[in-house]
């Protein structure tokens, strides 16, 4: 079964420094982070912000090739978490046919949000988030996720370029 989750916003780590995408479901009793690159959280950041590029920035060519070869993004799913690292799905519709397309979680989210298409995490992922991390995680990165669960608008600021 699949979640459907909004981008809540992006910070910085302060134990690793970086940056981390927060994705909370409609209800809000879930909270996934995910660890990103700098560059993919500015992928992320300008879209968010809706800041113009002089120019397409590589999120914003793989929009522009969609909608020139007549495809649209039904959806994209969170759909795996596999040694601390999660995977993701780009669900495309062409003609009728529904085609997936692997992709890492942050592509796929900078993707989802310049096509306005829902965000979705598999059941298992969040669980496995949580199981792995009541297990594995101690000290301060223990102390970290139970700070972002805990997360409310005001915690949340703007993710800094």
């Amino acid at each position: 079964m699949e979640v459907e989750m909004k981008i809540r916003g992006l910070m910085v780590d302060p134990v690793t420094n970086m940056p981390i995408v927060v994705l909370r479901d409609l209800n809000g009793n879930s909270v996934l982070p995910i660890w990103v690159g700098v560059f993919e959280a500015n992928a992320i950041a300008l879209e968010i912000e809706k800041v113009a590029t002089p120019r397409p920035m590589t999120h914003d060519l793989i929009r522009n090739l969609l909608f020139g070869l007549e495809a649209g993004v039904k959806k994209i799913v969170v759909n795996e978490l596999k040694d601390d690292t999660f995977f993701a799905v780009i669900w495309l519709e062409r003609n009728g046919e529904l085609i997936s397309v692997d992709a890492r979680p942050s592509d796929a989210l900078a993707i989802a949000l310049r096509l306005d298409c829902p965000i979705y995490v598999d059941e298992t992922v969040l669980k496995t988030s949580k199981a792995s991390a009541a297990v594995s995680q101690a000290g301060s990165e223990d102390e970290l996720r139970r700070w972002l669960e805990n997360l409310n608008d005001e915690d949340l600021g703007r993710y800094k370029m």
